[in-house]
């Protein structure tokens, strides 16, 4: 069949910087009408068709982007809420779990099985990790929905656990938080601790709290987290600059914790709740000589080296729950559970939940933008044994059947 011939429009000539020149309008991907010129009629012809087909394109990308297309998008939308080393943290994240493997794909295409395979190399990482991409993807894919470049969220029910990743990712119950606290009474570590367990700040917010944001002679003791922590080079480096604005808030506190943040501020010699001996906030290297001293007392399987005639060996040691230390003696195996900054803050959140506290409330005491993936990554049932559950379940069923009577 023989190839249809192109007609070529008469295009009208205008004199343009003093030259003859064909022109015609077409209007742009933002709608506006752009003028293109040619100087004959074929060279303008070529041009409307190529101009065209790029402005087709990229309409065409807007309401269809693909995975890396909408993650740049999503990034730079995230630059004006959070801080340069959050987004640096964010991207590189992105870059290789999510646009290496799928970026290609449209957004439209991508199912609950391909955020599935791409989350698999991420559960062999650390727990932080795996709970930093999971909000990561929902958060990208809530907002694609918002925006309607889907109509099915595939993230909508990607668990929020990882295997062994996750293990550690859970509250403590209220025997381990006892066990803790006894265990701590007296040490570094123990106003960390209270604040965490019974503020939920972060780690950052903790270590950049001063006093003037500790308002125990209020009606009702509160935080204000205004400043959060970071390091740069075993430096400290204090800012304004929160995690997110919504980390910005004010946080009502128990008695247990305004008690003992006035016994600490009565000894205190820093502007500094936790500081180091000169008054200073805590380094890095300071940060985790202090954790050191939960570590040690933990009866979990350590391995240590030790150089031989030369040569490195490998030692093991099995603590055993309630013994001392061979090394120090005033050092008891008294924890049996693993604990981690961001536990005190999970058990907090978790504590919030289980006690019914409304979702909106419970965001924003965390400090969080969105209550849909604070349910999801915290929403979990505290306790699973029939002896814990009952005086729940007894509770619920004694309401419905008075209301029913």
């Amino acid at each position: 069949m023989p190839r249809k011939k192109e007609v070529i429009p008469d295009y009208k000539s205008v004199i343009h910087n003093g030259k003859e020149y064909y022109r015609t309008r077409i209007m742009d991907a933002d709608g506006k009408r752009v003028a293109i010129y040619g100087t004959t009629q074929k060279e303008l012809y070529d041009k409307v068709k190529k101009a065209q087909k790029e402005v087709d394109d990229i309409r065409f990308r807007r309401v269809n982007p693909t995975v890396e297309e909408y993650c740049e998008k999503w990034l730079k939308m995230k630059s004006a809420t959070v801080s340069p080393q959050t987004l640096r943290g964010y991207e590189l994240l992105l870059r290789k779990y999510v646009i290496k493997p799928i970026g290609e794909m449209y957004m439209d295409e991508v199912t609950l099985d391909d955020l599935k395979v791409l989350m698999v190399p991420v559960s062999k990482l650390f727990s932080g990790v795996y709970s930093k991409m999971n909000m990561l993807v929902k958060s990208i894919f809530y907002s694609a929905e918002a925006n309607q470049i889907i109509e099915d969220n595939p993230s909508a029910t990607l668990a929020a656990k990882g295997g062994k990743a996750m293990k550690s990712k859970t509250a403590l119950s209220d025997e381990q938080v006892s066990t803790l606290l006894h265990t701590i009474k007296g040490l570094p570590p123990y106003l960390f601790v209270m604040i965490g367990l019974y503020s939920g700040l972060r780690r950052e917010e903790i270590l950049a709290l001063q006093w003037d944001c500790v308002f125990l002679d209020a009606e009702t003791p509160y935080i204000s987290v205004r400043r959060a922590w970071r390091n740069e080079n075993n430096r400290p480096v204090i800012s304004s600059v929160l995690k997110t604005p919504a980390a910005k808030r004010d946080i009502p506190i128990p008695k247990c914790l305004a008690d003992c943040l006035r016994e600490a501020k009565e000894k205190s010699i820093s502007d500094y709740v936790i500081a180091d001996r000169n008054g200073e906030p805590l380094s890095y290297s300071q940060f985790q000589r202090v954790w050191k001293y939960i570590k040690v007392r933990t009866a979990k399987e350590r391995k240590y080296y030790q150089y031989v005639n030369g040569q490195r060996i490998v030692r093991t040691v099995n603590p055993i729950l309630g013994t001392h230390s061979r090394s120090n003696p005033n050092i008891v195996y008294a924890l049996d559970f693993d604990v981690t900054p961001h536990h005190l803050r999970h058990t907090y959140i978790t504590n919030l939940i289980y006690m019914g506290i409304d979702p909106k409330t419970v965001q924003y005491l965390a400090g969080h933008e969105n209550s849909k993936i604070t349910m999801d990554i915290y929403a979990k049932v505290k306790y699973n044994k029939p002896e814990d559950l009952i005086g729940v379940v007894n509770a619920a069923l004694s309401k419905k059947s008075t209301a029913e009577t």
